[in-house]
């Protein structure tokens, strides 16, 4: 049994770490109100912009830019997005679950990851697939310019071949108790997913069609991108909230339960003194 040394050294060290878990998700709910009002704009922005692409696209059947045209694929290209850190319950675990069973249609030489997150960094740095690109400690502050270059980068990689096609494997958020895995695929740009019955008919368009659309497809992708980022940021951010509820919940159970066991063994402790006390009276008198 326990001594009562050790049960309040313990009971002391639970509540320091009840303290640390109510703060953290504190943090991370005061995080998450930016966080969402980030990915609401930019989810916003990408569907403005598809809409001008729906107008520009429903007027030049005759175009095909290279980052829509479909073609052989040799090899995948897959950006994987989670968190610098932990403390965020299954958030991780839920996108390198998917990954491994996505990857598993695919061998060694088809496919290359495009890293982002601490902890995305070191699960696949022990793998054995090719890894590109990595970017850790992001923690939701990345910029647009970053945002811009790397999509950049992996455009130059679909046109120049280097990979045939590209998709984005991040957690969509949808409320702070809502969250879903999703595979999205970035390039190339399925122009099924536009509409076609819309008709410019009102609008005179300068320079013409296919340079405004070279201009703004790009842009298009980084806007996917800085959408799957920011869908992230918020879900790890609401995992984080809930883990650390849950995590303080806990702690309050532990400690009801080692304050009972404490006053159990003190009561006992003076018990036990008094009888002694009271066997020593007995022998003297």
């Amino acid at each position: 049994m326990a001594t009562l040394r050790e049960i309040r050294r313990k009971l002391h060290s639970i509540e320091n770490i009840e303290k640390i878990t109510q703060a953290m998700e504190m943090v991370a709910a005061s995080r998450l109100r930016r966080a969402q009002a980030k990915a609401d704009i930019s989810r916003l922005y990408s569907l403005k912009l598809k809409g001008i692409l729906d107008q520009l696209i429903a007027t030049s059947d005759d175009f095909m830019h290279p980052l829509i045209k479909e073609r052989k694929v040799k090899k995948t290209g897959f950006i994987v997005i989670a968190a610098d850190r932990g403390l965020c319950g299954a958030y991780n675990y839920n996108v390198f679950s998917t990954t491994e069973k996505l990857l598993k249609n695919y061998s060694l030489t088809q496919v290359e990851l495009i890293l982002v997150g601490r902890k995305t960094v070191d699960y696949f740095s022990n793998k054995q697939w090719k890894i590109g690109t990595k970017i850790s400690e992001w923690g939701g502050k990345i910029k647009y310019s970053q945002i811009n270059d790397l999509t950049q980068k992996l455009i130059n990689q679909y046109l120049s071949h280097e990979l045939d096609e590209i998709w984005l494997i991040y957690t969509h958020y949808i409320n702070i108790s809502s969250r879903k895995v999703t595979i999205e695929k970035l390039l190339n740009i399925d122009q099924s997913n536009f509409t076609k019955e819309v008709i410019l008919s009102n609008y005179i368009v300068e320079p013409t069609i296919p340079e405004i659309l070279a201009e703004i497809l790009p842009r298009y992708c980084a806007t996917k991108v800085q959408s799957a980022l920011n869908d992230s940021y918020a879900s790890e951010l609401a995992a984080r909230i809930f883990s650390m509820r849950s995590a303080t919940k806990n702690a309050e159970e532990m400690i009801e339960h080692l304050t009972l066991t404490r006053n159990k063994i003190r009561q006992t402790n003076i018990t036990k003194e008094l009888i002694e006390i009271a066997s020593c009276v007995e022998i003297l008198k």
